[in-house]
């Protein structure tokens, strides 16, 4: 089996929404704009006051089941911050996400494979232990985030999600 195309923000992952911390009273704010040919970009500015320093956006996926994979493959041009790659396995607005974490270089494109069995359980950025791994054959919801006091503008561009596959069957 190939690889998947998972997101190509032209057919896939058209509709997204952002999450940021004026859910906690911050001021952070964010957007994924879309390319009309074809990947996105994840910007906003990230700001520490008012107890904030998160920005986030998600989108629902209409194909669900990973099961036959063994991760997701981002090709991204970064700024050189750090950024998480979130899982959720419901269609909640709140409760437990799976997080990859990885950085960026600024201004070069990079693939960066994210191993299912990589992803880690979170709640509210505390890591959670002794809960079930990620379910990948019910990935509801895929999102980024940018926390950990990265105060200041970020620009992440999205060229496509693939799900991955390690060996070729």
């Amino acid at each position: 089996m190939a690889d998947m195309l998972v997101c190509d923000f032209r057919a896939t992952c058209v509709s997204w929404s952002n999450v940021d911390d004026f859910v906690m009273g911050g001021i952070s704010d964010s957007t994924m704009l879309l390319d009309p040919d074809g990947g996105a970009t994840f910007s906003g500015n990230l700001s520490l006051e008012n107890a904030g320093g998160f920005a986030s956006v998600r989108t629902v996926l209409e194909n669900r089941n990973h099961e036959a994979f063994d991760g997701f493959r981002l090709r991204v041009k970064g700024d050189g911050k750090r950024y998480s790659f979130r899982i959720r396995n419901d269609d909640r607005f709140d409760g437990i996400v799976y997080r990859s974490d990885f950085d960026t270089v600024a201004d070069r494109w990079t693939d960066i494979c994210l191993p299912f069995s990589g992803f880690i359980p979170s709640f509210r950025g505390r890591a959670l232990e002794d809960l079930s791994p990620l379910d990948s054959a019910n990935i509801v919801q895929i999102g980024f985030l940018i926390s950990n006091k990265q105060a200041g503008s970020f620009r992440l561009e999205i060229d496509r999600i693939e799900a991955y596959r390690t060996s070729g069957t």
